[in-house]
């Protein structure tokens, strides 16, 4: 038992103080939308008006209404991108990861916290440092004279804290999870701004789409004016006739010049996101033709939800935390440090570096802590409680990622549904207003029917191409609340 002692001090150097920093992940379930979002009546007659919808395509082109699988297991191959395969809106996501400020002050933070883990880990090693002076003294010993002397003086120095509880390496392992945590918050950086520059696109082509609605119902609101004061010069129909047709003419006429601004002001937005000065930005695939692209999954694996960059920093959090609850309880026990020196001292600089004036001493010390008026322990006690909030917060993070995974994925179903419905109606109010058109053109009736088939139809047409939009950005948020996947810029 003569080196029980020992064997203990060396058990002790090779475990680190504190308590385990693994987290212990949650197992979510698959995310599926429940089967009773609608009523079976509303769900036949969606599932009927989707049949209808295929049965009036004539072309190849890839219907809206045929179920396809959305890839959901490709997340590391830009999946916003390939599933609205746009390649306007991919050079604009590039020119966003390369121009945007917000992810270079993300990635400046990152460096930062890699940086500090080295300031960290440089804890472990031995510090050495060179010193030197030059000094003029006088001292005086009892009785003696006073003794006057001059010494020069070079020397190495070291300190070193021996790390027998492993304090230091939790400092190390909590400043490792702290750059963790920074690298998944440049993710979530990343994943947002895409995030951004895709919603605010399908935004603009949906203003684009909204302008030439407007236009277009502008032009035939004109021609039905046209006809108007031809047949009101013929005594066919009255002034108050005409006005009405003018008052119609009107209203999309100040769509148009409101749709112009709101489209302006998008352009503007993107311009910012993309790291550069407002201005005209190009397009690319309408909205129209983007839908087909998209389908609606039947559920989404629940561990995607843990790839989420928002729940992997709380987890780096939490971990971080917890290694400093080890460096609290670390401080309190006895701190073992190694210090030495060794260099030269003569009184002039006249061989300096003899053999003569070589001096030298080394020491191994101990320092335990026995009164510290409870700062140590209260040190650790508010260890504990912060690591308490970063548990809570982790698990807050993981619930809320199922919320917005459920609403992501119930929100592209029924907006499915929504796109559907708003199609049929488009397609039935089209035809209702050419029937209006030739009757009032032939005199069978007055133009009151084309009036309502015109506002009918003109805002079916607005509300479908927003539907357009909420759908593909739908999908847009479906893929945030996964996490995304797109690689981070920061470099080592």
């Amino acid at each position: 038992m003569r080196y029980a002692p020992l064997t203990l001090l060396v058990a002790a150097a090779g475990c680190a103080v504190g308590p385990s920093t693994r987290v212990r992940e949650p197992a979510p379930a698959a995310v599926r939308p429940a089967d009773s979002l609608t009523t079976p009546v509303a769900r036949s007659f969606f599932d009927s008006l989707a049949s209808a919808r295929v049965t009036d395509r004539r072309d190849s082109t890839p219907a809206l209404w045929v179920t396809r699988p959305l890839g959901l297991d490709s997340l590391s191959d830009r999946p916003w991108l390939t599933v609205l395969n746009d390649p306007v809106l991919t050079s604009m996501v590039d020119a966003a990861m390369a121009g945007n400020q917000d992810l270079k002050l993300a990635v400046a933070r990152v460096k930062e916290y890699r940086a500090l883990l080295g300031v960290a880990r440089g804890d472990l090693f031995p510090q050495i440092s060179a010193n030197g002076s030059a000094s003029k003294n006088q001292s005086v010993f009892g009785t003696f004279p006073p003794q006057n002397f001059d010494a020069v003086r070079v020397t190495g120095d070291l300190a070193w804290e021996l790390d027998f509880w492993g304090k230091l390496r939790r400092q190390t392992q909590a400043a490792s999870f702290d750059l963790g945590a920074q690298e998944e918050a440049e993710r979530a950086t990343v994943v947002t701004l895409v995030s951004d520059v895709v919603t605010a696109y399908l935004e603009l082509r949906a203003l684009d789409q909204e302008v030439a609605i407007s236009e277009q119902t502008l032009e035939t609101r004109r021609a039905s004016l046209a006809l108007a004061r031809r047949r009101f010069t013929e005594g066919v129909i009255s002034e108050l006739d005409v006005r009405q047709f003018e008052s119609e003419a009107a209203a999309p006429a100040a769509r148009v010049a409101d749709f112009a601004r709101q489209r302006a002001e998008k352009e503007h937005q993107i311009a910012v996101l993309l790291g550069r000065a407002p201005g005209a930005l190009p397009r690319g695939k309408p909205l129209a033709e983007t839908v087909q692209t998209v389908a609606v999954p039947d559920s989404i694996p629940g561990d995607f939800l843990l790839r989420r960059p928002d729940v992997r920093r709380a987890a780096r959090e939490l971990q971080a935390a917890t290694a400093r609850i080890g460096v609290a309880m670390g401080n309190r026990l006895p701190r073992v440090a190694v210090t030495g020196q060794y260099g030269t001292q003569r009184s002039d600089f006249h061989d300096l570096f003899g053999k003569s004036g070589e001096i030298y001493f080394a020491q191994l010390g101990i320092s335990l802590p026995l009164f510290t008026g409870g700062k140590l322990i209260n040190q650790q006690r508010a260890a504990r409680a912060r690591a308490e909030q970063a548990e809570a917060h982790y698990e807050a993070t993981v619930l809320g990622a199922l919320r917005e995974a459920d609403d992501a994925l119930v929100g592209l179903r029924l907006t499915k549904d929504q796109l559907v419905a708003q199609n049929t109606q488009v397609l039935a109010l089209s035809r209702a207003f050419e029937l209006a058109r030739r009757r009032y053109e032939s005199g069978v009736s007055s133009y009151l029917e084309v009036l309502d088939a015109q506002r009918g139809l003109f805002q079916a047409q607005l509300t479908l191409a927003d539907t357009e939009r909420q759908y593909l950005g739908a999908t847009v948020q479906l893929y945030k609340a996964l996490g995304g996947g797109w690689s981070t810029p920061s470099k080592p």
